[in-house]
């Protein structure tokens, strides 16, 4: 119990520090004129979280709140923007970002074909983070959730898993670059999309193929 509390104690002066070091950093955004919305359901602060407001103080120096994106907690948020900064000039565009990240197609190309396919190895610790919240999505019931199983059924998990992280990354760009915010349209909504596209593709096909699609009543 001694150790414990030695543990905690350390913890706490950790914490103190970082909270210290966060409030050096210039306000984007003034959280008394511009307050947070309250936490997504599902997304409370873990046992481990710092035992100050982490996620009002993100929002202060980045002006946007990652934790809007499913998946991505206050810890993986901190994760992020201690591994790449708040500066997003850094990287012209977010196609640049993810290969930065390690999360692009890095194909091997020989005689004008593929020989091998996959991603740079890149060690990261932003992008391990965002691997795990791609993870994390496996239950969500969000456009996000619905995306990944849909993929994992499709590709397998670890291709799934890099394509959600890939994805996630590039949702993170925007919002530190442009200050845009995450909305989630909902499950219903990604899947009434997934059936439209599906739809068109259909169409595209049979027409190729000189055939006319016709619907059929639907069954009670």
């Amino acid at each position: 119990m001694d150790l414990y509390e030695v543990y905690q104690n350390k913890i706490a002066d950790c914490d103190l520090k970082i909270e210290t070091h966060m409030r050096k950093f210039e306000s984007k955004i003034d959280p008394r004129h511009q307050p947070l919305p309250a936490p997504k359901r599902g997304k409370r602060p873990h046992s481990h979280a710092p035992r100050f407001d982490l996620r009002t103080e993100l929002y202060r120096i980045s002006g946007t709140d990652l934790t809007r994106i499913d998946g991505i907690d206050v810890s993986t948020a901190q994760t992020i923007i201690s591994e790449i900064g708040l500066d997003m000039n850094r990287w012209p565009t977010e196609k640049q970002f993810s290969s930065w990240l390690g999360l692009s197609p890095d194909h091997r190309i020989t005689g004008g074909k593929v020989v091998k396919r996959g991603t740079q190895h890149v060690v990261n610790r932003a992008s391990n983070s965002l691997r795990m919240s791609a993870v994390s999505l496996r239950q969500s019931q969000s456009a996000l959730g619905a995306n990944y199983r849909r993929l994992q059924s499709r590709l397998g998990a670890p291709k799934a898993i890099t394509a959600m992280a890939h994805k996630l990354a590039r949702l993170v760009y925007r919002m530190l670059k442009y200050g845009q915010r995450y909305v989630d349209k909902g499950l219903k909504h990604y899947e009434e999309r997934f059936q439209r596209q599906r739809k068109l593709w259909l169409e595209k096909q049979a027409k190729e193929l000189n055939f006319q699609l016709v619907p059929v009543p639907a069954t009670k």
